[in-house]
């Protein structure tokens, strides 16, 4: 696997190469085109001026050489004038034609490498989960165990095959999503009620972490109830996967300045400035996928931020204070209902 993305990287590097030499070329050729033609305007006003020398006795007037004079200056100018706006045009049409070019393949080799990583990401992925299911099957099948070691395996496939199930759901979610065929089935929703739900069903799930919630009651909105869930789980575990054991992740739904906000932090190592927008791609994770620990396939942030749009918010990534990374999701309109 090494040797090929090494292969793509040095594939890439020649054709930039390529496309350089070919650019720089053309752009040459241009160039020397223009001199040439210069050159021959040049040959043409000394051959036009030689030969006017040389019927200056047949010009009977003064007036009529300075005129001849003149037109053949005025010509030359004409040429010169031609030649350089023709020259300009087709090199802003070549450079242009380049930058689009340049675009398209810059833009099919990031598509490539997004492509790559989540390939390579996706394999990983699939791989763990079945790898421990056919371990625990393969003792339950060869060993006599008791009734509790037996229902722990069993417990622990099943975790691991809802693993699978939910790589195979946010595959197909996302192409859903992307090609607009997937439809909102919206309803009026107690969200209070649904986030402390799953926040239960998460810190049941998970062990290795300690989920806070602080949840402003009796908010209703209009939305997609399984999406919602799938909002509130992704976030979650993504703070899971990157805040060290035994620190806590915090949820918290408020208002403020009228608008409802969602707020999802935890203690780990945050997110860089510059990552900030981007890690909302399809596909696209910090790092690199051979350095970072991390598990997941880069659809996670993706189809959080598509759900989120296609139910009237935003999300944004900001730093969590001391440290860590906040995400934050913002509904401009929402009702409450008093109790």
């Amino acid at each position: 696997m090494m040797r090929k993305i090494f292969n793509k990287m040095q594939e890439g590097k020649s054709v930039s190469f390529v496309y350089l030499l070919v650019l720089g070329y053309t752009i040459a050729a241009l160039i020397w085109w223009g001199v040439l033609l210069f050159r021959q305007s040049e040959q043409i006003t000394r051959f036009e001026r030689q030969n006017l020398s040389l019927r200056i006795d047949s010009l009977t007037q003064p007036v009529e050489h300075v005129l001849e004079m003149q037109r053949i200056d005025k010509e030359e100018h004409m040429r010169s004038f031609k030649y350089f706006g023709e020259g300009v045009i087709f090199l802003v049409i070549i450079l242009l034609g380049a930058l689009f070019v340049y675009r398209a393949v810059w833009k099919y080799m990031k598509l490539s490498r997004q492509q790559q990583n989540f390939m390579m990401a996706v394999t990983h992925e699939l791989k763990s989960p079945i790898a421990a299911a056919k371990l625990n099957l393969e003792t339950i099948r060869r060993h006599r165990l008791d009734e509790e070691k037996q229902a722990k395996l069993i417990d622990n496939t099943i975790r691991e095959t809802n693993r699978l199930d939910q790589l195979c759901n946010n595959i197909l979610l996302a192409a859903q999503l992307e090609t607009h065929k997937y439809q909102l089935y919206k309803e009026p929703l107690d969200f209070s009620a649904l986030l402390e739900a799953g926040i239960r069903d998460l810190g049941g799930r998970i062990g290795t972490h300690a989920i806070n919630a602080s949840i402003l009651p009796h908010v209703w909105m209009e939305g997609d109830k399984l999406m919602l869930q799938i909002i509130l789980s992704n976030l979650v575990e993504n703070a899971v996967k990157y805040a060290p054991r035994n620190t806590a992740v915090n949820v918290k739904l408020f208002e403020e300045d009228e608008e409802l906000k969602l707020q999802v932090t935890d203690e780990g190592p945050g997110i860089p400035l510059e990552e900030r927008k981007r890690i909302f791609l399809k596909f696209y994770r910090v790092g690199n996928e051979n350095t970072r620990k991390a598990k997941g396939s880069g659809l996670g942030l993706f189809l959080t931020a598509k759900i989120v749009e296609q139910h009237g918010g935003y999300i944004e990534v900001k730093g969590n204070v001391p440290t860590g990374a906040c995400f934050e999701i913002t509904w401009p309109e929402y009702s409450v209902q008093t109790a």
